[in-house]
């Protein structure tokens, strides 16, 4: 009996308990969803303010349920580029609160990026290194010709007399041996002979995306990308067929002053383009041509009155430039293999253009060409890309990509070229989603760069070829969708001509950590290596007085890259972006530099030039920040901004380090970094811009589209002491030798410069577009690279139609 009474008290307790339980407690639930589109948002969280660890994350349906003691709560409500959201709600006994919550976009001009340059479509708050993405619409409305012009804009990147410079990596060095990776659709778009970028041969008319890497990106992009690598990525035709044509005229501006003006006829710049891309059944085609004719600003030499010349003896008509770009591309899916896909891309152009090395002079003459200072170029150069890739179950994907690249090239001093590539990339990448959020890509990569040239027989011999094979793998893992890791590795091997096999492996380590719903950040180490090319080992040739020197000694240069980096979305009123701000520091090894020197103890070849060296070790520390976002007011007004500056501090590690030895006057000398440079205070690095900043801001009003974008470069700190002795010597000669004049320039004019671009358009109807565009819109007198004239202003009125 007493038994009995005991479990009737206990179970009348939790009974009491129970019913007590119920009627302090109440629910809030609710539905949470895309504003725009009115889609379920799955996976967001809500979660108390002051007390996190209380909340739920939406269900597949977008819903959630949370249970409550009776109170007034603030709860925040956040998801993956959305705005976070704040709800106020009163929870009563026994009741649910329902509510639907509709979540805004934060930053919608970048919620369809995806980044391809790590081999991996990654989200850019997932990256583990510093990217800048360019946009086609950018590309478009600046009336884009060459690429390297849209490319100056891009923070933390420089492209000086067409050669890429990221971070402070490089000098000047005539784009010969560049330290930045430039591909397009991942094949490599470097020359066999001088790894230098073939910026023409890119169909802007086609550009879906580019990505700008900052930092060592040798592991999976490969020697050339030291300090960074530049990715191109182009369209794939629509489902309807789409046609485009544009036609553009315009000319230079006269010069700021007028004594300045070499040309008799107008300076013209013309150009064509007509593209046609469509997809049917299973066959995907697009195909191009542009002509492009360009009078050009810089003038041909006048020799002094004592000067005779017989090398660079041009007149106007020979020094404009032309272009003729022919691309062809087809892919096809198959009907009887499911996921296999191949293709071909080609690529033909032809084109006339200078090498400008050297200014006449820095007041009348600074739109001419020294003496023997230019280099009339006729190129021909054509591509074939087949390759093949196959897509199967559980994430695996093959891909073989292949090149046969001819290139030919006739000089005006009678030292022409011809080279072959011979390329193919095989890549094995799979995701394992058991693993959860396991990926894994690996390959093996070959190339034969068979050059034949009068202008690289510093070997001893007209024919050079330098083989590369090298094998990568990087893999990528993602820990509660918040933390990304990446590990890659590389082994490099090299050999050129009869030369032992070089052979190294580098490696890269990079996270990312989701620290709060729109704070994400980021660090990352790298290695790179930068095998030498045949240009700067054999080169050997002359303009006159002027030569470029060989040096078969010359060992690859490494590199290593630490980084730190946050970027973070954010919305003030109307206005939504992301800032980023990244810290890094760069080593080099065997720094390889383009020094200038006399360097012919007879003086039968040339009396002065340029000679690659290993000139020691070097240190860049920085910071990056770039801020880019958009703001819509109204229905019919959206504007739309990117800016960015970049520091460095770029450092001669061993300054008294002896490197060469020339054979200049009064017995020659000792090169170090001291005794070669203008300014070795604080052991700056030659030819670097300490500060740059970098801005674009555009507008769209109904069918009126305007933009306005800026850059500015500080001065030059430091130069190469040799072309203040170049410039004595030849003013020393009495006349019979052509004055070369710079020192003046550097120590009176070198104060920074800062450049402006101006474009307007109107879009009549929906295919029917004209544009004009006015670079340098202040027809600035400057020079960013040493001895050589940037253009003056130049208009330019294009109309576009598409169907």
């Amino acid at each position: 009996m007493i038994q009995k009474i005991f479990i009737l008290l206990v179970l009348s307790a939790f009974t009491s308990l129970s019913l007590y339980a119920q009627d302090t407690f109440g629910f809030f639930s609710g539905l949470i969803k895309d504003k725009d589109t009115g889609e379920p948002l799955i996976g967001a969280n809500i979660r108390l303010h002051k007390n996190p660890a209380v909340g739920a994350v939406s269900d597949l349906n977008g819903r959630f349920k949370i249970k409550l003691a009776p109170a007034a709560y603030t709860f925040l409500i956040s998801y993956t580029g959305m705005e976070t959201d704040t709800i106020q709600v009163h929870i009563v006994n026994g009741k649910t609160v329902f509510k639907t919550i509709e979540m805004e976009m934060l930053v919608s001009e970048l919620e369809d990026v995806e980044i391809r340059a790590g081999r991996f479509n990654q989200k850019p708050e997932e990256l583990t290194v510093s990217i800048e993405v360019i946009q086609p619409k950018f590309i478009e409305s600046r009336l884009t010709t060459n690429i390297e012009s849209a490319l100056d804009y891009v923070p933390g990147l420089n492209i000086i007399n067409g050669a890429p410079q990221i971070r402070g990596g490089s000098g000047f060095n005539f784009g010969i041996g560049s330290k930045v990776g430039s591909f397009i659709d991942g094949m490599p778009m470097l020359t066999a002979d001088a790894n230098r970028p073939i910026w023409n041969m890119i169909p802007t008319e086609n550009i879906k995306q580019i990505e700008v890497v900052k930092g060592a990106s040798s592991v999976l992009s490969g020697s050339s990308a030291l300090s960074g690598a530049i990715y191109i990525t182009t369209n794939d035709p629509p489902l309807k067929p789409v046609t485009k044509a544009s036609l553009s005229f315009g000319g230079y501006s006269n010069p700021k002053y007028s004594y300045m003006k070499w040309w008799e006829g107008f300076p013209y710049i013309g150009t064509f383009t007509f593209s046609h891309a469509r997809a049917f059944k299973n066959t995907d085609i697009f195909m191009s041509f542009d002509m492009k004719q360009d009078h050009g600003y810089e003038g041909p030499p006048v020799p002094a009155p004592l000067v005779i010349d017989t090398v660079t003896d041009f007149n106007e008509k020979q020094m404009a430039e032309q272009r003729y770009r022919l691309n062809f591309n087809v892919r096809r899916r198959s009907n009887k293999v499911q996921g296999l896909v191949y293709g071909i891309n080609t690529n033909f152009i032809y084109d006339d253009t200078k090498l400008m090395i050297a200014w006449l002079d820095d007041s009348a003459g600074f739109y001419r060409a020294y003496t023997g200072g230019v280099i009339l170029q006729n190129k021909s150069t054509f591509y074939l890309d087949p390759y093949v890739t196959y897509f199967m179950s559980g994430g695996i994907r093959h891909s073989l990509k292949a090149r046969y690249m001819f290139d030919n090239i006739s000089m005006s001093n009678n030292q022409n070229t011809r080279s072959n590539i011979y390329y193919a990339d095989y890549n094995f990448k799979k995701d394992y989603s058991i693993l959860g959020g396991f990926k894994f890509i690996g390959g093996i990569l070959t190339q034969y760069n068979q050059v034949f040239s009068d202008m690289y027989t510093g070997s001893g011999n007209q024919e050079n070829n330098l083989l590369n094979i090298s094998a990568y793998t990087e893999i990528n893992k993602t820990y509660f969708k918040s933390l990304n890791l990446s590990l890659g590795v590389r082994l490099e091997t090299y050999k050129m001509n009869d030369e032992i096999a070089y052979i190294k492996p580098i490696f890269r380590a990079g996270a990312s950590l989701k620290v709060l719903q729109q704070t994400y950040v980021r660090g990352s180490y790298g290695q790179g290596i930068r095998y030498p090319t045949i240009a700067e080992k054999f080169i050997r040739y002359s303009t006159g007085t002027l030569g470029v020197f060989e040096n078969p000694d010359l060992v690859p240069e490494t590199s290593t890259n630490a980084e730190i980096g946050v970027k973070q979305a954010f919305r003030y009123k109307k206005y939504v972006g992301y800032f980023d701000v990244a810290f890094f520091l760069q080593n080099y090894e065997n720094t390889i530099e383009y020094i200038f020197g006399f360097w012919d103890s007879t003086y039968t070849f040339a009396i002065g030039g340029f000679k690659f060296l290993n000139t020691g070790k070097s240190r860049i520390i920085g910071v990056d920040i770039s801020q880019s976002g958009s703001m819509k007011i109204g229905k019919r007004l959206r504007i739309n901004t990117m800016l960015g500056y970049s520091y460095i501090s770029p450092r001669a590690l061993e300054p008294d380090y002896v490197f060469a030895h020339d054979y200049s006057f009064n017995g020659g000398r000792d090169f170090t970094y001291n005794s070669t440079s203008v300014n070795p205070d604080g052991q700056i690095l030659k030819y670097r811009f300490l500060h740059t900043l970098k801005g674009d801001i555009s507008f769209n009003f109904y069918s009126v589209f305007t933009g306005l974008s800026m850059k500015y470069y500080s001065k030059l700190e430091n130069i190469d002491t040799s072309i203040e002795r170049f410039e004595e010597a030849t003013e020393s000669t009495g006349g019979t030798m052509q004055p070369l004049q710079y020192m003046d320039y550097f120590y009176n004019h070198n104060n920074g410069n800062f450049v402006m671009d101006f474009r307007v358009g109107y879009n009549l109807g929906e295919h029917h577009k004209l544009t004009l565009v006015i670079n340098n819109l202040t027809n600035r007198q400057y020079s960013i690279r040493p001895l050589k004239a940037e253009s003056p202003r130049t208009i330019r009125l294009q109309y576009s139609l598409s169907f």
